[in-house]
């Protein structure tokens, strides 16, 4: 602009007498007095050295420089207006913004449900839900990239508050038609010689799930090895392999699938929140924390209800 400060008021009245076709609507449009609109319109004429706007007592039409104008006045004011709502966006963003982690498993399993219906309560909050593995949950809370952490509790969190919930057990998952699809329980020395879909090997699921097995995990076919429960269930539905994933995974199992505990050992991990030492939580974090925790509470009893079905006895 050659050092000379742009006339947006004088804009906003040129463009709104033009697009309304008249002084007295234009002016009842922006709150001013039709004087009030007039100086305005004067003020940018005068800046510009030309005249905008023919007015006779029938008519109002632009001159040759209001024609030529009117198109670039309409296209910059969108983009001040479009760059306004951004930065304002941003800065909601940046004062109003909450994140936690958890475990894809549980996140599918509730806490999405949890966090959907907490926010319609709270739309003035931004919420980011990182759905990420558990051994990265533990380092998005010690930056604190996230407030806190639904994960799985281990002695692998070092400096951290920890905070056990509840205890989950971990099930065969096999295809619908499979042999083992009719029985009550498993046992490991079922799944010799069988195929299996592992998590990949950066994953304290296959660690734990390896570590139970003891001798008879060297006897299964380890023949897919996959990134996420998803891609473990749909390999199972297809019927090409068997898995073994935490009892939340099956919320997001496809059609086809069944699910067995095992009766000869106990396969299960501890779930709980992580926060930092010495930082309290927002009181967005605060609130839907507590939520998460009553969701835990119900899911207790869903687990505790499908460990005491009965069982038949180990034979032989």
């Amino acid at each position: 602009m050659n050092g000379r400060r742009l006339d947006y008021l004088g804009l906003v009245a040129f463009v709104t007498i033009a697009d309304q076709g008249s002084f007295q609507r234009a002016a009842d449009m922006l709150f001013l007095s039709q004087a009030a609109l007039s100086r305005r319109l004067r003020k940018i004429e005068d800046d510009l050295g030309a005249p905008l706007l023919i007015r006779s007592s029938r008519e109002l039409s632009l001159t040759a420089a209001g024609q030529d104008l009117l198109p670039e006045a309409r296209q910059l004011l969108k983009e001040l207006h479009d760059i306004y709502d951004a930065a304002r966006m941003r800065g909601r963003r940046v004062k109003q913004q909450m994140a936690f982690a958890c475990l894809p498993s549980i996140a599918s399993a509730g806490v999405s449900r949890v966090l959907s219906d907490f926010a319609a309560r709270r739309s003035e909050v931004m919420f980011r839900m990182l759905d990420i593995p558990a051994g990265s949950i533990g380092e998005k809370v010690r930056s604190g990239e996230a407030e806190f952490g639904v994960t799985i509790v281990t002695a692998e969190i070092p400096d951290m508050r920890v905070r056990p919930l509840i205890e989950e057990e971990y099930v065969l998952v096999v295809p619908s038609g499979h042999d083992l699809a009719g029985r009550a329980a498993a046992e490991r020395r079922d799944l010799e010689g069988m195929p299996f879909a592992r998590i990949n090997t950066q994953s304290r699921n296959r660690r734990l799930i390896e570590d139970t097995l003891g001798q008879y995990g060297e006897r299964i076919e380890w023949q897919f090895e996959v990134q996420s429960p998803v891609s473990a269930l749909n390999i199972v539905a297809a019927g090409r392999a068997l898995t073994i994933l935490p009892r939340s995974a099956l919320s997001m199992a496809p059609p086809g699938v069944t699910a067995l505990g095992f009766r000869d050992v106990r396969m299960g991990r501890t779930l709980g929140i992580v926060t930092r030492r010495g930082v309290t939580l927002s009181e967005p974090a605060s609130a839907l924390l507590a939520d998460i925790e009553d969701w835990f509470r119900d899911f207790a009893q869903t687990l505790a209800h499908a460990r005491s079905a009965p069982r038949p006895p180990i034979v032989g």
